[in-house]
């Protein structure tokens, strides 16, 4: 194995939380999941040469996840919009046995899967905790634009629970 592989299998064994929360957050179902995650692994090993050591490797690791997740949604789009997703559907049938906290997670969960993948994108890197300047960084916006969309995003998603409650 030569240096180039070893620090690739360093660097997604490290990072391979990333990879999966950013995945599951794009697709509905597994085996997408495990397309999308395949995908991601194949455009990290492209992009390898091309890293810039100003960034910390998280933040690159997160922009081409999420590069690769919006393509990858983009392109199934218009397939999934003419199938029904199963997956969902039972999920929040499941929903209304469990208890609130549950009913309130699978409900964030199907709001954000609605939203609009920069959105969704901006939100997820919101909800891991990341700075407004560290996903300024990642999504290559400034850092009043990232703090201004998640505010919206914010108000969109309460907006939905309301509307729901209702």
């Amino acid at each position: 194995m030569d240096e180039k592989e070893k620090i690739f299998l360093k660097i997604l064994e490290s990072h391979k939380g990333i990879i999966y929360k950013v995945a599951n957050a794009y697709c509905y179902d597994k085996s997408d999941q495990d397309d999308l995650i395949q995908e991601i692994t194949l455009q990290i090993w492209k992009s390898m040469e091309n890293f810039d050591e100003q960034f910390k490797w998280s933040t690159w690791i997160y922009r081409i996840a999420l590069n690769t997740s919006i393509s990858h949604y983009r392109k199934n789009k218009t397939h999934k919009e003419k199938t029904e997703d199963l997956n969902s559907v039972i999920e929040i049938t499941n929903a209304s046995e469990e208890s609130s906290d549950d009913e309130n997670y699978l409900l964030l969960k199907r709001f954000i899967q609605e939203l609009k993948e920069i959105d969704r994108a901006l939100i997820l890197l919101h909800l891991e905790r990341l700075s407004s300047k560290e996903i300024a960084n990642i999504m290559a916006l400034t850092q009043t634009n990232v703090t201004s969309k998640i505010s919206r995003i914010k108000k969109k998603l309460k907006i939905k629970f309301q509307n729901h409650k209702q």
